[in-house]
């Protein structure tokens, strides 16, 4: 599944002679960060070329922690599994995988539907056995899209009870959703949008397996005061993905000061993932080094 069109890999060819890469190097004290990071598949096609598992050794030679893949669920079960056996020789923990079919553009769990419940609730059965393969925690799920027919209220409760059965699914396996809001520019007619809609609907469905994912990328578009609506949800986000904007590229190439945000939210004690959902505003290697120099510069606080 194609979820973001963005994430194309590099093409051009660059200079990256300041990174060395061995497919079997360990972290070195000196390539560290504060946070845990999240890379994707086809950020670094061009220093490691050859194969994904490549792309994950030089990852984790660069002191990335994490893998983010939306694709896993779909990848032959094989190659999960060759992914996580890597994942564990490096240390790195797995970032999210979308759960589920996402409805772009028709009505799913909003609507009430019978057949879109046991459908999305058959996918995240699925999507369990994915995470255990690859030891996972989080899984995307984004709603689908809104119906403008009915009141958004009965829609929420219509989601709401879709998303309790399926934490009945997961508690047991201490696995968790989080919920994506997405900006109305990129993404119309989406029902999930907001913060404070995604933490109404977490509070109202009360498991643990159930919270936020905290796009900046999406919600500079959508709401901005970025730290402060930050704050008011903290207690049900239990996850954050990057992108700067305008652009979707790495930070500092847009208007959201990554260095207070990433303080910010290290500071209040986030230990989880941020996923580095977006593509390189570079072509070629020097792309690449350039992402890799914007992360240390965004990390340093």
């Amino acid at each position: 599944m194609n979820r973001r069109n963005f994430m194309g890999k590099s093409l051009a060819a660059g200079a990256l002679s300041a990174i060395p890469f061995s497919a079997s190097a360990n972290n070195s004290s000196e390539n560290t960060f504060q946070l845990n990071y999240a890379p994707h598949f086809g950020m670094f096609s061009q220093s490691a070329p050859g194969s994904i598992l490549n792309e994950l050794d030089f990852m984790a030679e660069q002191g990335f922690k994490a893998l983010e893949d939306n694709e896993m669920k779909a990848r032959p079960i094989e190659e999960q599994k060759q992914i996580a056996s890597r994942m564990e020789k490096h240390g790195m923990s797995m970032g999210v995988f979308v759960a589920h079919t996402i409805h772009w553009f028709r009505l799913n769990l909003t609507s009430g539907d019978q057949d879109k419940r046991n459908e999305f609730l058959q996918e995240i059965r699925e999507s369990v056995e994915v995470a255990k393969r690859v030891n996972a925690k989080w899984m995307t799920v984004v709603p689908g899209f809104v119906d403008m027919r009915k009141d958004m209220g009965y829609q929420t409760a219509n989601l709401v009870e879709s998303l309790k059965q399926a934490c009945a699914i997961l508690e047991p396996h201490d696995l968790v959703i989080v919920l994506e809001p997405l900006n109305k520019r990129d993404h119309p007619g989406q029902f999930l949008s907001g913060t404070a809609q995604a933490y109404e609907i977490c509070k109202a469905v009360d498991s643990p397996s159930c919270k936020i994912l905290y796009d900046v990328y999406h919600q500079q578009i959508t709401e901005g005061n970025l730290i402060p609506n930050i704050d008011a949800a903290w207690d049900e986000i239990g996850y954050f993905q990057v992108g700067d904007n305008p652009g979707r590229k790495e930070p500092t190439t847009g208007e959201i000061n990554y260095l207070n945000v990433f303080k910010h939210i290290h500071n209040k004690g986030f230990t989880g993932i941020v996923g580095m959902e977006h593509g390189n505003s570079q072509s070629g290697k020097a792309g690449e080094l350039a992402v890799i120099e914007a992360y240390r510069k965004s990390d340093g606080f």
